[in-house]
């Protein structure tokens, strides 16, 4: 685009550059830079925009005086120049494009973006939020953020006044937000999909009191970003401590997907008048929910063993987390609980059962354990390879190997060869050229990953296999790979 504008294009930039990111703008801004660098291109920078955007500052700060509705993109950068007076300019062109937001410009984005554009200048201050916090990071940069702040916080009008280039103006004036445009600018940017954008929008909203508990705990639970999410949840809970008790507000947070939210609001329930509530959360599904939960069921004089204790012999009540969150206080004495889990109907109380014996160091029998392999959930399957993997030197190779077939389930197989290549030696290679033509996509290039890489004459010299076995595995890797991959010397 920069090199078709100044060989003479007269398509106008913003209309191109409309709705685009402000990485577009960046990349125009330099690329017509570098080009007018090179020799032969200076002749034909007529055009406005690239005037805006010429190496010379001298010639950057005469557009910007001779241009009455330049592109508010393109000033907001010029605002970050490096040029004291390029920038002084800048400053003064775009506080009075955003106080009287042209109509003209308006139209165009209409007709660009398909779209009706509201009148409301803080639609303007909305789209340039994004710009703003990628140019934050320029020497220059920090000034329009700080203006956009202090717009949305109300502490004074639009940018900078004007008639006062870079310089705040402290009164309220005729063209300052009022709070009814401020609110729609918070839920607009609240709502961005721009990621630094929503980060902004929160630590202003927050700084300023824009929402009260309820409101800060409901967006704090439907926050998908950890960092604003965490700047919600902070503000709900500093809400909740000044304000007093708000049941709504804690419902919020504890039904939130995070989990990191969802322990701040187990923390609230004890100045809720809640704490009877802890026993619900011991078998959430994250530990630092559970975590919480214990905390806070001590904190009112219960014991979270007993509970846990009570949880995981109720064949009613035992789950897979209530499980998880018995080993988090159980000892190695409190295995025999575990042994009836191994039989629940529920695959995940059998595969966190598993993992919890494991955890408290009980060894269960190597024929519990295989037979383990067969089971119809795959975690329980992984969980018992995971078990016998210490001892995977004196298993059975040729039972695993038959548990290799593609008879058996995936996750069978996959534990099977996890045991495999766990064993090490000849009995790994064996799976390894059998299953290279695995139907599942992830088996077979582990197989072959480990072909490919086998050293087959140190497995020769250690007489870890028979010459003529060896001959027949590369005979069958040689029929699917290339022979020259095989790493044979």
């Amino acid at each position: 685009m920069a090199r078709d504008l100044l060989n003479g294009d007269t398509v106008p930039v913003a209309g191109r550059l409309l709705g685009h990111g402000p990485e577009a703008w960046i990349a125009f801004d330099e690329e017509v830079r570098r080009l007018m660098r090179s020799p032969g291109t200076r002749e034909g920078a007529r055009r406005l925009e690239a005037r805006l955007c010429h190496p010379d500052g001298r010639i950057r700060e005469a557009t910007l005086a001779a241009w009455r509705r330049p592109p508010v993109q393109l000033v907001l950068l010029r605002c970050a120049d490096r040029v004291p007076q390029v920038r002084r300019r800048a400053r003064r062109v775009l506080g009075r494009l955003v106080a009287q937001h042209p109509v003209r410009n308006r139209d165009r984005a209409r007709r660009a973006l398909n779209r009706p554009m509201a009148d409301d200048p803080a639609h303007v201050l909305t789209a340039l939020v994004p710009f703003a916090l990628r140019l934050g990071g320029r020497e220059h940069g920090g000034w329009a953020v700080e203006q956009l702040e202090a717009a949305l916080s109300g502490r004074y009008s639009l940018l900078a006044a004007w008639w006062r280039p870079g310089l705040a103006s402290t009164t309220w004036s005729w063209n300052s937000l009022t709070a009814r445009q401020r609110e729609g600018m918070f839920a607009r940017l609240t709502g961005s999909a721009d990621r630094p954008t929503r980060r902004f929008a929160a630590r202003v909203a927050v700084a300023c009191g824009q929402y009260g508990a309820r409101e800060l705990a409901r967006r704090a639970a439907v926050e998908r970003d950890p960092v604003t999410g965490r700047t919600w949840t902070d503000a709900a809970l500093a809400a909740l401590a000044a304000g007093g008790p708000d049941d709504a507000a804690v419902d919020a947070l504890l039904g939130s997907r995070s989990a990191a939210v969802r322990a701040a609001g187990v923390t609230a329930l004890r100045r809720a008048g809640r704490a009877a509530e802890a026993v619900d959360h011991l078998a959430d599904r994250a530990g630092q929910v559970r975590a919480c939960a214990r905390w806070l069921l001590r904190q009112d004089g219960g014991d979270p063993y007993a509970s846990y204790r009570e949880l995981v012999t109720d064949p009613e009540r035992v789950s897979g987390y209530a499980v998880k969150g018995f080993r988090e206080v159980a000892e190695q004495a409190d295995a025999p609980l575990l042994y009836p889990l191994l039989h629940d109907p529920d695959g995940a109380v059998r595969a966190a059962a598993l993992a919890a014996l494991r955890g408290l160091g009980h060894v269960l029998d190597d024929a519990v354990l295989l037979a383990l392999l067969e089971d119809p959930a795959a975690s329980v399957s992984r969980e018992a390879a995971l078990s016998l993997l210490r001892v995977a030197g004196r298993l059975d190779s040729a039972a695993l190997a038959d548990r290799t077939g593609p008879e058996w389930p995936l996750h069978t197989r996959r534990a099977a060869f996890r045991l495999l290549r766990g064993r090490g030696g000849s009995a790994e290679l064996r799976a390894s050229v059998a299953m290279m033509t695995d139907p599942d996509p992830v088996l077979g290039l582990y197989a072959r990953s480990t072909v490919v890489n086998w050293n087959w004459l140190s497995t020769l010299d250690e007489g870890e296999a028979h010459q003529a076995e060896l001959g027949v595995l590369l005979a069958r890797a040689a029929r699917v790979l290339d022979v020259h991959r095989l790493r044979l010397l």
